[in-house]
This record gives C-alpha cells, sequence and structure tokens, in this order.
C-alpha cells in the first residue's frame, strides 16, 4: 500500500489540480507542503490555504489532517488503515509491491571488464550496481537484458596476441611492458589487429582459447560475488566487429560524419573542447581502424532497432560521461535512439583507500578483486567462523558499503566501518534478520493479524507500508543508496521495538500482533537486501 500516493489523491481535488506535495514528515505521518508554493501564486497567506486544504479534502477513514507552521498541514493516518493493511499484507508474498503494468524491455550494460585480465576493485561498482538494476528492474516485471559487454578485441588483444606467440607463457603484464618501451613492437602489434580483423586463422584461434578462458575465470567471481550475469549474458565487443562499417556507412549517408586529419568524426552541437572548439566523437581513426564510440554506437544501434528495447542502462565510471553523452546525442540524431527509448549513463564514483586517493595495494597496483573477497572473507570469519557465513557476511559487507554510498560520489574503503555491526552496514542488516529468524523459529505457528497499541508498534508498522515507494522510486531514479537508508532505518526501528515491546511473552492477541510484525519486518529485510544482491544467513 502506497500511503503517499493515496493521500495526495485525496488531497488533489481539494487542490484543483496542484501539486499534493505529500512527504514523509519527522512532525507527522505525513505532510503536505502544497500551501506554500500556491501563496504565492493566489496572493493568500499559506496557512489560509493549507485551513482551506483541511476543510475540503475528503481524508475520511484514511487520516485526520491539521495546519502546522508556516502553512504545512499535518496527516496522521488512522490506526485502523495501517492495521487492516498490515494483516493483508501478511500474507502476500510480493509485500504490497505490484507487477508493473507496462513492462519494459530494458537493457543493463554492466561489468564489462577487459578480456585476458584479471578482475580488480576497479570493476566492482560497476559489477554491483548494475546488478541492483537487473535484480530491481527484474522483481518490477520488467524484460531485463544483461549486456556484458566484454573489451575482447582491438589493440590490447592485438598486443597479447602477438607477444604470447613471441613469448608463449607470457602474461598481459608483460606484453604492456614491452609495448611501452618497443616501438617495433608496437607495430608487430598493429599488424597482428589488421590479421584479427581480416580473419588470419592462427591469430583468432589464441583469440578464441584466452576469451574462453577469461570468461570462465568471469564466470566463477561472478559466482562467488552473487552477481546474476551468466554465459549468455556476454556480448563483447568482437560481436559488433562485423556491424561497424555499416555503421559509419549509415552516418555518412545522413551527413552526420566529416573527416578530420583523416579520421571521420561526428560533432554533436554543445560539446566543447579544452581549447574552446568543437568536440568531435571520432567514429573511425585515420588509419582506418574503430574506437569505441563506432562499437557503442552499433551496439545501441543493435539494442534498439533488432533488440527493441525501450531502456538503456549504461552502467560506467563517471569520467565516461561525455563521451557517453556524445554517442547518445550522435545516435538520437541517427534515428537509433527515438523518443520512445530513454538512454541512461548510470554513473558511479570511485573506491579511495583511507587516504583519499584512488584504491591500490601496497605495491601501488590495482587491487585484485579475489584478493579483496578474500580478505572480507577472512575478517567476517571472527564474527562467525562457519564458512558460509563468513562469505555471506564479508561479501555482502563489501557490497553494501558501496551501495549504500551515493554512487554519483567516491567513497572510502573503510574494513572496520563496512563489517561493524552496528550502524549503517551490511553486517547490522543482517543482524537484525537473523535475530528476526531466530524470533520466529521459537515462536512456532501462530495466526498473523495487526493490532497497534505502543508507539513503537506504529513506527515500525508505518514504515513497513513505506516499502512500494521505496522500491518503485529506485527503480525510477536508480539511487540505490535510498533503499540501503530505508532497510536500514526499518531495522533500527525494529530494534527498538524490540527492546521496548515483549514479543514471545506478550499477552495473547498482542503476541500474535506483533509476531506480524516481526515476520513483516523480516520479510522486507530479505526481499530488500536480495534486491541489492546481499544474502541473508538465518544464523549469525
Amino acid at each position: 500500500m502506497n500511503l503517499e500516493a493515496l493521500l495526495a489523491a485525496r488531497l488533489g481535488p481539494a487542490l484543483d489540480g496542484a501539486d499534493p506535495a505529500v512527504r514523509r514528515s519527522p512532525h507527522a505521518d505525513y505532510q503536505s507542503g502544497a500551501a506554500l508554493p500556491l501563496a504565492r501564486t493566489l496572493g493568500r497567506a499559506p496557512r489560509d490555504i493549507a485551513a482551506d486544504l483541511v476543510a475540503r479534502a475528503d481524508l475520511a477513514g484514511l487520516a485526520t489532517a491539521e495546519v502546522s507552521g508556516p502553512g504545512f498541514v499535518n496527516l496522521t493516518v488512522a490506526d485502523e488503515l495501517i492495521a487492516a493493511a498490515l494483516t493483508e499484507l501478511a500474507g502476500d508474498v510480493r509485500l504490497g509491491v505490484p507487477r508493473v503494468e507496462r513492462p519494459q524491455t530494458v537493457i543493463v550494460d554492466y561489468s564489462g571488464p577487459n578480456a585476458a585480465k584479471e578482475l580488480t576493485v576497479g570493476h566492482l561498482r560497476s559489477t554491483v550496481i548494475g546488478d541492483a538494476a537487473a535484480r530491481i528492474l527484474e522483481w518490477l516485471g520488467h524484460d531485463v537484458v544483461r549486456a556484458n559487454h566484454l573489451g575482447d578485441w582491438g589493440t590490447s588483444f592485438g598486443m597479447l596476441i602477438e607477444y604470447l606467440l613471441e613469448h608463449p607463457g607470457g602474461t598481459y603484464l608483460d606484453a604492456r611492458a614491452l609495448f611501452a618501451s618497443s616501438p617495433e613492437f608496437q607495430e608487430r602489434s598493429r599488424l597482428r589487429v589488421v590479421k584479427m580483423q581480416a580473419g588470419d586463422e592462427e591469430t583468432l584461434d589464441l583469440w578464441r582459447k584466452l576469451v574462453a578462458g577469461t570468461k570462465d575465470q568471469l564466470l566463477t567471481a561472478y559466482q562467488r560475488l552473487g552477481v546474476t550475469l551468466t554465459e549468455r549474458d556476454f556480448a563483447g565487443e568482437s560481436s559488433y566487429h562485423d556491424r561497424l562499417a555499416s555503421v559509419v556507412a549509415e552516418l555518412e549517408a545522413k551527413g552526420l560524419l566529416t573527416e578530420s586529419d583523416g579520421a571521420l568524426c561526428a560533432w554533436p552541437a554543445g560539446f566543447v573542447s579544452r581549447q574552446g572548439g568543437p568536440l568531435p566523437l571520432i567514429v573511425r581513426k585515420s588509419d582506418g581502424g574503430f574506437g569505441y564510440a563506432a562499437t557503442d554506437l552499433a551496439a545501441l544501434r543493435h539494442r534498439t532497432l533488432s533488440a527493441g528495447a525501450t531502456r538503456l542502462l549504461y552502467v560506467v565510471g563517471s569520467p565516461q560521461r561525455t563521451h557517453f553523452e556524445m554517442v547518445f546525442a550522435v545516435a538520437r540524431a541517427a534515428g537509433w535512439l527515438p523518443d520512445t527509448v530513454s538512454a541512461e549513463h548510470v554513473e558511479f564514483g570511485s573506491v579511495l583507500g583511507p587516504d583519499g586517493k584512488m584504491f591500490r595495494s601496497r605495491s601501488g597496483d590495482a587491487v585484485p578483486l579475489a584478493a579483496l573477497l578474500d580478505e572480507a572473507v577472512t575478517r567476517a570469519a571472527v564474527l562467525n567462523p562457519d564458512p558460509a557465513v563468513a562469505a555471506a557476511v564479508g561479501i555482502g559487507a563489501v557490497k553494501y558499503a558501496d551501495l549504500g554510498a551515493d554512487r554519483r560520489s567516491d567513497y572510502v574503503f573503510d574494513w572496520d566501518r563496512m563489517l561493524a555491526l552496528t550502524g549503517n552496514t551490511g553486517p547490522y542488516l543482517q543482524y537484525a534478520y537473523a535475530r528476526i529468524s531466530s524470533i520466529l523459529d521459537k515462536a512456532g505457528t501462530f495466526t498473523a493479524g495487526v493490532t497497534l497499541g505502543e508507539p513503537a508498534e506504529r513506527a515500525l508498522a508505518l514504515e513497513l507500508l513505506a516499502f512500494e515507494p521505496v522500491v518503485n522510486g529506485v527503480a525510477d531514479s536508480l539511487e540505490f543508496h535510498r533503499l540501503a537508508a530505508y532497510l536500514y532505518g526499518l531495522a533500527a526501528l525494529f530494534n527498538t521495538f524490540f527492546a521496548q515491546c515483549p514479543v514471545l511473552k506478550a499477552a495473547p492477541g498482542v503476541r500474535e500482533s506483533r509476531l506480524t510484525l516481526c515476520l513483516l519486518t523480516g520479510r522486507t529485510l530479505r526481499r530488500g537486501l536480495d534486491l541489492l544482491g546481499i544474502a541473508t544467513p538465518a544464523q549469525l
């Protein structure tokens, strides 16, 4: 039940179509601030407008209202309505969150590591954030397509394959070091790319083995991290190679490309270089090769015109903001991104170390994701030595620390904070769920139903009814920290309730009501954490 929407619907007719501006409030259950902006329009005192609103609105059976402060309307929801709604919710596996009436086809482009290179902490945010987006949208009923845009083509592979042919058993880092120091090796690598593009079988055979090995390693890492990417979700850059020439040809035919120093460039309006001149999007390089822009345009064209996507999500770091804005602008001009399709860059900040700089190992290298997860599980084992529980808590703590922060901001990686059993952390929420599981195990069977008496009961009940608008809001905004904050607030209210309201020793009738509140809180915590990709052990 969306109480905010219900209250807005009741207030709306009394406002002649103006926004009721209903929000949760620390001063009441909900509050309408509609009178304040209307005062400027109508030339009346906001308290007078608020008083008229209270007099005219039909809130019977839903809430009581009173004017407060400079012109707010405080709304207190009827206890009977809250109790009835929660009693109904106890029998609803979806916790009052209906499936969407008009499902979209949503393609979520996330993780996107480079083949032949191990996952590092730098891949964590795209993988975790993208998976949360896919989980939430899918649970709401959208047709979600996961796209793991694997970097498996181009110069880096030409470099690596050439090195392995010359130095069997070598590594990517060895190849990179030689590439940086040897112009001759750079030229041989460039020619190897040409051979790849031309279909040279020796080159492609080694390429296939490298990509296959990479996929196996990635799937193992994804399974351990608890994300839902599978083998069928890989959509490597190579899969668009045969479409790049047609992308260029179509853009040329539409007059969207011009030559600049031998390269073919698009010049979307409004983008300026550091020198103040127009900023180009290079679609085909001067040597005839294709860069990221061509591949991204080919992928976008396929996703909208062939796959029928109506919402595109690109979960990529903030430094790529301008690139994606330019790609979207060119795609719109080409007719590949019609008004019926939205394309969103789901940007995110960096993971920082305690010194405020990019999170690195002591040697200054990127931290391997496997090593990070090993450390998380080892530290979590102090809380519970059971391997399965330690993995759930440690990895859950890492994911929650990421998703609990505003994705657009950088955040500091702090082991002690993220594994704490107090505060806004994954383990705190997991512990709350485990406590509820223990209570329900001890309680045995009972008949669900809610009656409200104590303030702590009412506060918890009201928060449980806020789950639906939070989930739907996050599906639109992709601000996952809002779901995390809701779950933390719910757990905190439950702990207050549990401290003030005996459950198992309560009198008959009251006991069943409080057990129902425990049941609904546990279900909501479990569902909410699952939408974030975090496990909920029944015991900690």
